[in-house]
């Protein structure tokens, strides 16, 4: 006689569960100790290796091959560690771009940034909103999911992903009302304690990661997402998930949150809503991104970290330890939990428990050792992505520089100005209806003039332009961002970008130094709009010297708005502005400003003086002086200002004398 189905199933099911459980630890005593380093990773933006591809070449000061010195580091340090990363790792850089755009990843090969975090030994990680810059198809592809959204194939094959789950409770298919990814999930984390009695014992910590993205990928994503799926606040998703994970047997609750810290009234449809986040009940530990920013940092001046219930030395928001770390490998953040088990589950010893995040360069600014593994692994997609940069994405009929920037070439400022004008007043369209009436002007810098050598100007020449270009017009890795701000206000932001003169006697004889070295260049924000015309008076005293200021023609009047495109770092208060201290933005855009400029020139194809490099807003104001005044520069260059059309400038001496190299030129400030 054969035996049942039942009789024989259960058998083996019972059998199963026997032998999985014999292969865990048993529970262990009540006054047991542990302590778990949560390590985090944020805001890779596929930053495998050290190495700058606009520049061509290498950058140690970025990078996760060196990260990953610093994770071995820290699992050497302590017995238990678990590696987490809190999303943005698949879109910001070239090498993404190549993979995503150029020649997408095939569906048995992982992205080579997940190639690096399984290498790594990622063992969880969370979705950020640059993960959904190149659509849901491709995301589903690279991550090895499927996505049960409307034109996304939910029977195309499953490809190659990261070895590692990734979660994310607060963004639903419109389809199936249910959760893009996996919310969360509870890893049975072997550990390393002590018992009561001081002996050591292996046990587990079932620790339970969920995973938060802005909800304005909405917004930020619209063509890709818009009817496809849809998003919750993360205080209201955090509220619905973690009794259920605590109900499955979560000791801890870790989460991932793609957001800063934002005090403003909550709303559902925050951008850095990590801060009500962290007052859910039931929140253990905190890993936070998205803002590009460190926390803890004791010296931070940035002002979500200086929020009521925020300890910036300590590392805590509303008491839950908490850690941001940074971007692009720079820093690997490290939450040391403090361990101990009641009988019944492991709890937070919040007195003793340790934040921290530390940095891959050095106290003496060297930085430490990259892990030579991770150049071996990506090596045919990183010689790929620097032929990539090298190939033109326009071409320009002049040549862009900042060798004169300080006496009027704007040719390599205006471009920028202008992608960064377009780029706000199409989102201003397309999202903020309520200011469409306010005109849409941009600031940009000279960022580079000269402060490291006679080589540190920007200079693109004219004909093809291509990827690696755009860094040298566009220098720092900032973000676009939106403020709106009235006439007084945008007076006193030229006002202080004026500060980058020294104030001219015009009755001495003696030679003068026309620029204030001691005022950086890239803080000489412009103007550089046919609308907008205003003179800098370098006669009068700093805070005195912007004149004739108008918009249109008409004079600017104190009360006027305007809204002015810029960068998160100017926005936020870099630099000392008044009047911005973060409180004036009105879009904090996801995209890099570096970004905005290269998909402007794509689009544009052809640059063309005329068109793209000779638009000025401003002149010095016209005064005789009685004898010269000079600034420094590059030597040879004298035709570059003729080609800008700056008459007024001549060359004093081809060499100035100061031994760096430098030519001494003059400016004719009646002219």
């Amino acid at each position: 006689m054969r035996p049942s189905p039942s009789r024989t199933v259960l058998p083996v099911l019972l059998a199963a569960a026997l032998s999985a459980c014999a292969g865990l630890p048993r529970a262990p005593a009540a006054g047991s100790e542990a302590t778990l380093a949560l390590l985090e990773t944020t805001d890779l933006h596929a930053t495998v290796l050290g190495y700058d591809y606009y520049k061509l070449k290498a950058e140690p000061s970025i990078g996760l091959e060196r990260t990953a010195t610093l994770v071995r580091q820290a699992r050497a340090e302590f017995a238990n560690t678990l590696l987490l990363d809190n999303g943005d790792a698949i879109q910001g850089s070239a090498l993404a771009d190549y993979q995503a755009l150029v020649a997408p990843v095939p569906c048995e090969r992982a992205l080579a940034i997940y190639q690096a975090m399984n290498l790594l030994g990622v063992e969880g990680g969370g979705i950020g909103n640059h993960e959904f810059n190149y659509g849901l198809a491709y995301l589903g592809r690279v991550t090895g999911s499927r996505f049960e959204v409307d034109g996304v194939d939910a029977a195309a094959p499953r490809c190659a992903g990261p070895q590692f789950p990734l979660v994310l409770a607060n963004v639903y298919s419109g389809k199936t009302r249910r959760p893009l990814f996996e919310p969360y999930r509870i890893i049975d984390k072997r550990v390393r304690a002590s018992g009561p009695d001081g002996r050591p014992v292996d046990a587990v910590v079932k620790v339970g990661i969920i995973g938060f993205a802005p909800p304005v990928i909405l917004d930020w994503d619209k063509h890709w997402l818009a009817g496809r799926v849809y998003t919750e606040g993360v205080r209201e998703t955090a509220q619905k998930y973690i009794p259920e994970m605590r109900a499955r047997g979560a000791d801890l609750i870790v989460a991932i949150s793609h957001g800063g810290l934002d005090d403003s009234p909550y709303d559902p449809a925050m951008e850095n809503g990590s801060y009500y986040l962290a007052q859910v009940a039931g929140v253990d530990a905190l890993l936070i991104g998205h803002s590009h920013q460190l926390f803890p940092n004791a010296a931070s001046t940035v002002p979500q970290f200086n929020l009521p219930g925020v300890d910036k030395v300590k590392g805590t928001v509303h008491g839950v330890p908490t850690v941001m770390a940074n971007l692009w490998g720079k820093h690997l953040g490290v939450i040391g939990l403090r361990l101990r088990h009641d009988g019944k589950a492991w709890t937070v010893d919040k007195s003793r428990t340790t934040v921290e995040a530390r940095a891959i360069q050095n106290g003496d600014r060297s930085f430490v050792a990259a892990d030579p593994a991770f150049a071996a692994l990506v090596a045919a997609e990183h010689q790929a992505t620097i032929a990539y940069v090298k190939t033109p994405i326009g071409r320009s009929d002049f040549r862009m520089s900042t060798y004169f920037a300080d006496v009027g070439d704007a040719s390599a400022i205006t471009l920028v100005n202008q992608a960064q004008g377009a780029y706000l007043a199409n989102y201003v369209k397309a999202n903020l209806p309520q200011y469409a009436g306010l005109p849409v002007l941009s600031m940009a810098s000279p960022f580079k003039t000269g402060a490291a050598g006679v080589g540190d100007y920007t200079d693109v020449a004219a004909g093809a332009v291509a990827l690696n270009n755009a860094a040298d017009l566009y220098l720092y890795p900032n973000a676009l961002y939106g403020v709106k701000v009235n006439g007084a206000e945008l007076t006193a932001w030229l006002e202080k970008g004026a500060e980058r003169f020294n104030r001219i006697d015009p009755t001495q004889t003696a030679l003068q130094e026309l620029v204030n070295s001691a005022f950086a260049g890239f803080n000489f924000d412009m103007l550089t709009s046919a609308d907008v015309r205003y003179q800098i008076d370098v006669t009068q005293p700093a805070g005195q010297r912007i004149r004739d200021l108008r918009y249109r023609g008409q004079p600017v009047m104190a009360a006027q708005e305007f809204l002015v495109a810029t960068n998160n770092f100017r926005a936020s208060g870099g630099g000392g502005f008044p009047g911005l201290d973060g409180s004036k933005t009105v879009l904090a855009s996801p995209d890099n400003s570096r970004d905005v400029l290269i998909a402007y020139i794509q689009a544009a194809k052809e640059l063309k003086r005329a068109e793209h490099g000779a638009s000025r807003s401003w002149r010095f104001a016209r005064t005789t002086t009685r004898g010269p005044v000079v600034f420094h520069s590059a030597p040879g260059m004298l035709e570059l200002a003729r080609d800008a059309g700056l008459d007024n400038v001549s060359l004093l001496r081809a060499d100035d004398g100061g031994g760096k190299g430098f030519a001494l030129y003059t400016v004719d400030l009646s002219k």
